[in-house]
């Protein structure tokens, strides 16, 4: 198992390494820091001067990749690959063009973003599966097929839909919870709701749909009708046998959103004013913040590999010939 782990990870690193290698050349190789300069002051305000200015107060005054002016290790250090690259590997995020120190705030922004996710993803799995369930027990019939309208129903409306409508219904019309805003302590629950809420029922048809095509398919396998000849109920055989085999594709999907959690809802945060790491990135887009963009898109591959080393060690668990390959 350990030798497994390792491998896994061995086989991580070099995508990591790869992933920080494009970012810093989309960022500082094909948008130079004198293009970046230019985005932020402005047409009327580009001067030489003070494009060298906004570079020396962000650090992208230096070489890229060699400093010969620099002496010893300075040669390698004192360049923007290793300031603004290689050190997001220890998680040294520096700091935002507005000074605020990028890791105090992801740190701070990780909590409101997790308080959404996290129950979004735990009733949103239980429902999915649950609603997928009955729909494979009752498979073609017309609660089979009336579900299934439902479910494509649901994948057609956008997301904004839901977020806007809920918000118009819920909040404006019957006044049973804050349009937007957020609070700490028990008092975030209310403003929490109504955004977990719609994200569950926003993501239910796409799921319930991929859920119920795993079951159907091993429905139909060797092994059920077998189960069924021996004189096993369809429930027993449904969740006995179904369900356990069905893990695997289920698994697929479930836990390499797991470490996505953290990154946040772009839509949601912005929507209903939840300051999240979703809202943190989209306001940084907007404000052409490019270190805190850097950052997150570290954090976001991180986070996704993360995710894939998960997947491997929870098809351990449910099939333990994976460790053999």
């Amino acid at each position: 198992m350990l030798a497994y782990i390792v491998r896994r990870l061995l086989y991580a690193l070099p995508i990591l390494i790869g992933v920080n290698l494009l970012t810093f050349t989309l960022f500082f190789v094909v948008n130079t820091p004198d293009d970046m300069a230019r985005m932020q002051l402005g047409i009327k305000r580009v001067t030489p001067e003070a494009i060298q200015k906004w570079k020396a107060e962000r650090g992208y005054d230096q070489p890229l990749l060699y400093n010969e002016a620099a002496e010893g290790a300075g040669k390698v250090t004192r360049t923007i690959f290793f300031e603004k690259s290689v050190k997001l590997f220890v998680f040294d995020f520096g700091r935002a063009d507005d000074g605020r120190d990028i890791g105090h705030e992801i740190k701070t922004r990780m909590g409101p973003s997790l308080a959404i996710a996290v129950p979004v993803f735990l009733l949103g799995l239980f429902v999915t599966v649950s609603f997928a369930l009955v729909l494979a027990f009752f498979r073609a019939t017309y609660l089979d097929f009336w579900g299934v309208v439902a479910c494509v129903a649901m994948m057609s409306i956008s997301s904004l839909f839901y977020i806007i409508g809920g918000q118009y219904l819920v909040s404006k019309i019957w006044h049973l919870v804050p349009i937007s805003g957020y609070a700490g302590g028990l008092d975030a629950a209310r403003f929490l709701i109504l955004p977990v809420l719609i994200s569950m029922v926003a993501g239910i048809g796409s799921s319930t749909r991929w859920y119920r095509t795993i079951f159907l398919e091993e429905i139909g396998k060797d092994y059920v009708r077998t189960a069924r000849a021996k004189g096993l109920s369809e429930m027993a055989v449904l969740f006995r046998h179904v369900l356990k085999n069905a893990m695997i594709p289920i698994l697929t999907g479930v836990v390499v959103v797991i470490p996505l959690l953290f990154m946040g809802s772009l839509l949601v945060e912005s929507f209903f004013g939840i300051p999240g790491l979703g809202s943190y990135t989209i306001d940084a887009i907007n404000a052409q913040d490019f270190a805190v963009v850097r950052a997150m898109v570290f954090i976001g591959s991180v986070l996704y590999i993360v995710g894939l080393l998960l997947t491997d060690l929870s098809y351990t668990l449910v099939d333990p010939r994976v460790r053999l390959q």
